[in-house]
């Protein structure tokens, strides 16, 4: 596995690392073995104020640039993330514990196509003209200004290329502060930033817990704020935000349904009930946790299921043979183990997997497959965030729409069925932001991505962004005499 040097310090503030070792230090650590491969510091009020203060200053100029030139460094970004993605997916690795064949074409390369899409997307935003008859209005985008990103654990450098891109192609500067699990790999696109041009000071990172978020969701300089985490996370991140008006958005868990009606295709639908099940161990919101299959293939369905599932190749992820890797940490792992044990307790048919695996002092689990599951267990209720897969039995079309939809989440859904028109009727019917027909957990940057119900607001990628990081004023413009009453 490709090597990189690591960041030289916590924090990279007005285009420098920073560090300031009066702020409380944390241990990163690698999950495939359990050992520390890097000591960070939370950031201090100092350098809390430092990074705000920065990208405060910074903002009012990059705005006023032309999008064309803000599209040229995101583009020579871009470029140096491509470049650089062997090593940026090894740190990657060393972060997540995601395996190497992962990391090299899921999370940096992603990371780039976000910056390729914002910079072509920059020089197209433009308003509006109403004519009013002698008079008339024009509309123009403005940048929001100062933007939060809170980063989750599972997708580090995606995330914060998913949350930077469009806020910088806008116009606006980005203080990001990453998951204190994997906090490495923002800062190296920190400086990549840096090196493709942008100005100092408009993507910041800080590192900490929920203090520091805390700190910056409630700045008055900050007027917008973006978070992907936690449904409880989220509602405290949202309230937060509210007291100051700010713009929000918020991409939260999920417990998507992942609907096989008796025609699909059975090694398409399995192959894709894995995906959303194992990939990345597991730890993706939009993962479809609870596999609905037609009662009429339910025996062939879990058959090929377990056969495939037990030839996953389970092991240090920094091997590129390596299929599925640890759990991203220790209390990670503790809390999947118990959701496995609740649903043996609970009735649940046991497939497959299940155990803990020793290997190298990491946080291992054998990917899990329940069977007659019902709805009201806890591993068909809750968010799991592991590689556990619950399959239900199903019998008519109503049927499961109704019982996929009973759920607080609305993050995602996906159908697999050879007859197209019933697969357009359920995408109707399912209560998520984002649908798959005949496929699964794909989430190119040119479509929206966000969730419904507790699972969200607001959408990242697209077009979409537009609404979410720039906002409308509207200028009346008077071309004849004030007629006044008085």
């Amino acid at each position: 596995m490709t090597l990189i040097a690591q960041p030289t310090a916590s924090h990279f503030i007005d285009g420098a690392y920073v560090e300031d070792s009066a702020g409380a230090a944390f241990d990163v650590i690698f999950p495939g073995t359990g050992e520390v491969i890097a000591r960070l510091h939370e950031a201090t009020p100092a350098i809390i104020e430092a990074a705000l203060a920065s990208a405060a200053r910074a903002q009012k100029e990059w705005a006023a640039r032309k999008p064309v030139e803000r599209a040229r460094i995101l583009h020579r970004a871009a470029a140096l993330i491509r470049e650089r993605n062997a090593e940026l997916s090894a740190l990657e690795t060393l972060d997540t514990g995601k395996p190497i064949q992962e990391t090299l074409v899921a999370d940096a390369s992603s990371g780039a196509d976000a910056l390729e899409y914002f910079a072509g997307l920059a020089p197209t935003v433009t308003g509006e003209t109403m004519p009013l008859g002698r008079d008339f209005v024009y509309t123009v985008r403005e940048p929001l200004g100062v933007c939060v990103g809170i980063g989750a654990w599972n997708y580090p450098t995606q995330i914060a290329c998913w949350k930077s891109a469009p806020a910088l192609a806008f116009g606006n500067a980005m203080l990001f502060k990453p998951s204190e699990t994997t906090p490495l790999c923002t800062l190296k696109l920190a400086e990549i930033y840096i090196e493709a041009g942008l100005p100092a000071g408009l993507f910041n990172v800080v590192q900490g817990k929920g203090a520091v978020g805390a700190s910056l969701v409630t700045d008055p300089r900050v007027a917008k704020v973006s978070l992907t985490g936690s449904v409880p996370t989220g509602r405290r991140v949202y309230a937060a935000a509210a007291e100051g008006i700010r713009h929000v958005t918020m991409e939260l868990g999920g417990k998507s349904p992942l609907i096989v009606f008796d025609d699909a295709d059975i090694e398409d639908a399995v192959g894709a009930a894995m995906l959303g099940n194992f990939y990345s161990s597991g730890q993706i919101c939009s993962n479809g946790t609870r596999v609905f299959v037609q009662d009429g293939i339910k025996e062939r369905f879990l058959d090929r299921l377990k056969a495939r599932t037990e030839s996953i190749i389970l092991g240090d992820p920094r091997e590129e043979a390596t299929q599925m890797g640890p759990l991203v940490s220790a209390a990670q792992l503790e809390k999947v183990a118990a959701y496995v044990a609740a649903g043996q307790a609970e009735g649940a048919r046991l497939v497959t997997g299940g155990a803990r695996v020793l290997l190298n002092s990491g946080y291992y689990i054998q990917p899990t497959v329940f069977a007659d599951v019902t709805d009201d267990m806890s591993i068909a209720r809750e968010e799991i965030f592991g590689p556990v897969m619950a399959v239900l039995d199903f019998g008519s079309e109503e049927e499961v729409l109704a019982r996929a939809n009973a759920t607080e989440f609305g993050l995602a859904a996906g159908v697999f069925t050879r007859d197209l028109a019933r697969g357009h009727r359920m995408a109707a019917g399912l209560e998520a932001g984002t649908c798959w027909i005949n496929a699964y957990n794909l989430t190119p940057v040119e479509a929206p991505f966000g969730g419904v119900k507790q699972s969200g607001v607001g959408r990242e990628n697209s077009r979409a962004a537009i609404e979410h990081y720039t906002q409308v004023k509207s200028v009346y413009v008077g071309m004849g005499p004030v007629d006044a009453p008085y």
